[in-house]
């Protein structure tokens, strides 16, 4: 997971893909953190990510960086815990401005069944499961 983790981090934005109905969705995300030994992402209560997360937590993930890119499937679990919204935010301090861990509207999901997927076009594809 770490190397998970070190590339989403390194790569900036990622991009998040949900299902609205039998429609995808992808969107720009950046917030990746690890919480008791788990990979968190995070967004608001507000938002359709969120009711698209919530209908169907089966999601994937993309991002590019260096002539490599990564795949991350898996399936969002929502930890309504304050101590994993604080994290979250103590990790990335600027979404304070947006958010608190009190607000009742930021939530943080991490991954379950979690398989990521690196490839280039270089090499063949490694996968990692967590």
């Amino acid at each position: 997971m770490e190397r998970v983790v070190k590339f989403l981090k390194e790569a900036g934005t990622y991009y998040l893909a949900t299902v609205d109905g039998d429609q995808p969705r992808v969107r720009p995300f950046g917030t990746v953190n690890v919480f008791e030994g788990k990979l968190y992402i995070q967004t608001g209560k507000v938002k359709d990510v969120s009711k698209q997360i919530h209908a169907n937590p089966k999601v994937e993930i993309s991002a590019f960086k260096d002539g490599q890119w990564i795949r991350l499937a898996g399936e969002l679990v929502e930890d309504d815990r304050r101590e994993a919204r604080a994290s979250m935010l103590d990790a990335y301090p600027d979404l304070r401005r947006m958010y608190s861990e009190d607000d009742g509207n930021t939530e943080v999901f991490y991954f379950k069944n979690a398989v990521a997927t690196f490839c280039s076009f270089t090499a063949a594809p490694e996968t990692v499961k967590f």
